[in-house]
């Protein structure tokens, strides 16, 4: 395996760019503990929103730009007490980050590209909640994983979502229960996580995987993860009803088309994206 290099554009902010091939890398940029504040969240969802309009973008990846210490500190709690002084006690402050970060995973989740998590270091409460929204996480063999909003007397609620839909239940309500943070062994085992690689060649590893996911065809990928999100909510039944229809229109892209003829005639596919 090559080591990957990666050209990176100047910081523009709260979330840096860098662009290797199709696959486009995003750091959080916030330090010292990338609390997700409103700023924050909204630079993510701009970012990810140019993404999902580029072409050229194919995969991204989601990691820290300071890598072993904090991927990301959840909810900027220092700003939402900020907020205990106004008339309403902070109520529509608090209403309108929880909103805004509820839109943020969703747009994880509808983004019609993957998403990786490359996670070096601790992801605590909205910040694991952030692993738990991408569509695979991989992190080094010294990263930790907590929702301990119960330890300070705030139920880690919105985190739930996302932890719950990755996790056993039991093990999620642990979690969620004791507030303990989990090694790195423990969230792979736990299933919020892919794989656990030496920090040195976590990079490697992340790209490895973009890539490869990046050489499929981009409106299969798209339909696939659109499909996958959906038919995990139905019933068995609502679901193999589902996904059969996906799975007639899809043969009916010329992607499709062009893989299979590629697969019979032992070639490789040309995708176009129709």
């Amino acid at each position: 395996m090559t080591v990957v290099e990666l050209k990176q554009t100047p910081p523009t902010g709260l979330v840096t760019s860098q662009m290797h091939g199709s696959v486009l890398r995003l750091e959080m940029n916030n330090p010292p503990a990338n609390a997700l504040s409103i700023a924050m969240m909204q630079a993510l969802m701009d970012a990810f929103e140019a993404a999902r309009d580029d072409g050229a973008v194919r995969v991204i990846v989601l990691a820290s730009a300071t890598p072993g210490k904090l991927f990301s500190a959840g909810h900027d709690l220092k700003e939402l007490t900020l907020h205990r002084a106004d008339q309403d006690r902070g109520r529509a402050f608090f209403a309108k980050t929880m909103k805004l970060c509820a839109e943020l995973m969703q747009a994880i989740v509808h983004l019609p590209k993957p998403v990786i998590a490359e996670v070096d270091g601790l992801a605590t409460a909205a910040g694991c909640q952030l692993v738990a929204s991408c569509d695979l996480a991989i992190c080094t063999d010294t990263a930790a994983f907590c929702t301990p909003g119960v330890n300070i007397g705030l139920f880690c609620s919105t985190p739930m979502v996302a932890l719950s839909r990755n996790v056993n239940r039991k093990q999620a309500m642990e979690m969620l229960l004791t507030g303990e943070t989990i090694d790195a062994s423990t969230a792979r085992e736990f299933g919020l996580i892919n794989r656990i690689v030496p920090r040195q060649y976590l990079n490697q590893v992340v790209m490895k995987y973009a890539e490869i996911i990046a050489s499929k065809s981009p409106l299969t990928v798209k339909i696939g993860k659109e499909a996958f999100y959906r038919q995990a909510e139905m019933s068995l039944e609502e679901a193999y009803e589902y996904t059969a229809g996906v799975m007639v229109e899809n043969m009916m892209i010329r992607d499709a088309e062009e893989g299979i003829n590629a697969f019979i005639t032992k070639r490789m596919p040309e995708w176009t994206g129709e």
